[in-house]
């Protein structure tokens, strides 16, 4: 099975900016998706957006495209989640997931970490 830890959440003021970070081990598969969720208090669980297993392809959601950048370092077998110029609205609780053996659905999650954004 695939842990996923994710980390680096914080309290933050608007404007700063804060890097996730999202660690695998244990067994994956030979194609997948690594996807950033956040959820908001009251609101559906939304993709940020997601990188392919080599890293070279990415898509994001509108409302972070241009201040989010997902990367990944396979060394380390980390994704990372750089969030920039950060706004009160981004304030959520942040997860990594992986997609299953068939990268339709996502299957492994992080626990989540807290991303609160004062004015």
């Amino acid at each position: 099975q695939v842990q996923l830890v994710d980390t680096g959440g914080g309290l933050v003021q608007a404007g700063d900016s804060l890097r996730l970070s999202c660690a695998a081990s244990g067994r994956t598969f030979s194609t997948y998706l690594i996807g950033w969720f956040r959820q908001a208090p009251g609101k559906e669980r939304g993709l940020i957006g997601s990188i392919s297993t080599n890293g070279r392809s990415t898509i994001y959601a509108d409302s972070v495209k241009g201040r989010f950048t997902i990367s990944r370092d396979n060394a380390k077998n980390t994704v990372y989640l750089q969030m920039n110029s950060l706004k009160p609205e981004d304030t959520a609780v942040y997860y990594c997931a992986q997609t299953g053996a068939t990268m339709r659905t996502y299957e492994y999650w992080g626990q989540g970490t807290q991303v609160t954004v004062s004015s």
